[in-house]
């Protein structure tokens, strides 16, 4: 386990890209946009340095309680790896530590029926939050519904969309909106 640094950089960046569990809000580049927080990046790597886990935390100081320490969407890893979410665990730990934290929350995109990250993450002792009523009670979504597009056309999602859906995106349409893609080089202009 170690704190990515300067060095670190560009393997975290192709670490997340080839990762499945890959999400924005673990990138280098969102941490441009969340100018007001401390970030710190936590690496899992193997015997020759190959990053094979990270997690990313966010730190900001709240007034009267002290600083808070926030990782949305992380850990990046095999989720199922007690080895790696122990090394990731214990330098969030250590990280607290330096940062006199009093929490650590976490709301890692994981299936809610996902039995064995949460035997695993209560071992650690977490605590897993089931009881949320509303959104006041979450940073993130809890659940994040997936459209799967691969290897289908634009016509063919289109046409497996509701009526209504599909009616609503033609209309937005003739009223001009327009929708552009994007790589993570425009990220800046949107920050």
């Amino acid at each position: 386990m170690r704190i990515l640094e300067d060095k670190d950089k560009e393997q975290y960046k192709k670490f997340l890209e080839n990762h499945e569990r890959c999400n924005f809000q673990q990138s280098l580049e969102w941490g441009n946009v969340k100018t007001s927080w401390v970030k710190e990046i936590i690496l899992s790597v193997d015997e020759n340095e190959n990053i094979r886990g990270s997690l990313c935390l966010w730190i900001r100081y709240i007034p009267f309680f002290g600083n808070i320490m926030y990782s949305s969407r992380g850990p990046i890893c095999d989720i199922h790896s007690e080895e790696v979410l122990k090394d990731l665990t214990e330098g969030a730990h250590d990280l607290a530590k330096k940062y006199k934290a009093f929490v650590l929350r976490m709301e890692p995109d994981i299936l809610k029926s996902d039995d064995t990250f949460r035997e695993i993450m209560a071992r650690f002792n977490f605590k897993i939050k089931d009881d949320s009523k509303d959104f006041k009670d979450e940073i993130q979504p809890r659940f994040v519904f997936r459209l799967n597009i691969k290897n289908k056309t634009e016509d063919e999602v289109f046409e497996n969309f509701h009526s209504k859906t599909r009616y609503n995106i033609r209309y937005a349409e003739k009223k001009g909106v327009v929708i552009k893609t994007r790589n993570k080089r425009r990220l800046k202009r949107f920050s």
